[in-house]
């Protein structure tokens, strides 16, 4: 299966050993003064360690990788002590990894161990680290100038409907706990710029992944990530919002070849939008 793992650059790793120790799940090791990730089975691909790299040698990258492994990695983590399990479950926590989090915490159970995660522990992890929030919500202030004074006004702004980051597909990990059973928005990258009320009438109670069919690279790869997303993550529906112009609706086509692998039948909804943000059609596919 494809996902989400560590590459390391051996010609860049000095052999420091930061990335070790900010990867609480075991994934790497020191071998012969390199940084070496030593199986798939551990590395649960939210970047710990390259926040951890002082020299750049570690990047993410989509490769064929055995699936991770939640319950391997406890029996790996449980010689290490108590500090080392309390770090991986918070970084999984604060992640929102909720099922991965759940198995850890079932595992502690099953073998009655009890840890204390009431002070969660700094990940360090990078920005494309997956993340979930609320909603934002409230009044925005914009500033306004006027005969070189600046005054701030409060005006009432568009609510983000954003739930979590990364969006772009190339970094979601779309075995993440915000794609459990999701209604997912795939959106090319101009529908949001075009469509004015995009938040509000199309993100809004949807998890976004946003491509770009004509300019981004490997493409490939989203196929494999939506088959994924339907057949783990068992999301509910699949929204393709494209453009009007005709290079868009290569990801549509996308969805489609996803669906047509994955084992699981996802309704898919294609919306398209004019260059000046109307909607010209939404109908199921």
């Amino acid at each position: 299966m494809k996902r989400t793992v560590i590459k390391i650059n051996e010609a860049l790793c000095d052999g420091c050993g930061a990335c070790v120790k900010g990867c609480h799940e075991g994934a790497l090791q020191l071998i012969n003064g390199k940084a070496v990730m030593i199986s798939d089975l551990y590395c649960d691909g939210l970047g710990a360690c390259i926040g951890e790299c002082p020299v750049n040698a570690i990047e993410l990258e989509e490769r064929e990788a055995e699936p991770y492994n939640e319950v391997a990695v406890m029996e790996r983590l449980i010689p290490k002590g108590e500090g080392v399990i309390r770090a991986h479950l918070n970084h999984l926590k604060t992640h929102g990894e909720t099922g991965l989090y759940q198995m850890g915490m079932d595992y502690l159970k099953a073998h009655d161990m009890h840890i204390d995660l009431d002070e969660p522990l700094a990940c360090g992890c990078a920005g494309s680290a997956a993340r979930t929030f609320a909603p934002a919500s409230g009044l925005s202030h914009a500033v306004s100038a006027h005969s070189s004074d600046f005054h701030l006004v409060a005006s009432q702004s568009q609510a983000s409907a954003l739930t979590h980051f990364p969006v772009q597909m190339h970094l979601i990990n779309p075995a993440a706990g915000f794609m459990q059973e999701a209604d997912v928005l795939l959106a090319a990258d101009c529908t949001a710029f075009a469509c004015g009320s995009f938040h509000s009438q199309f993100l809004k109670g949807k998890v976004l992944a946003i491509a770009c069919p004509k300019l981004d690279s490997r493409t490939e790869v989203y196929v494999d990530k939506l088959v994924m997303m339907m057949e783990q993550s068992h999301i509910n529906t699949l929204t393709v919002m494209i453009m009007e112009v005709p290079c868009c609706s290569g990801l549509m086509r996308i969805a489609k070849m996803a669906r047509d692998q994955s084992k699981r039948s996802v309704p898919i909804k294609q919306v398209v939008i004019s260059v000046q943000g109307e909607v010209l059609s939404s109908d199921w596919v």
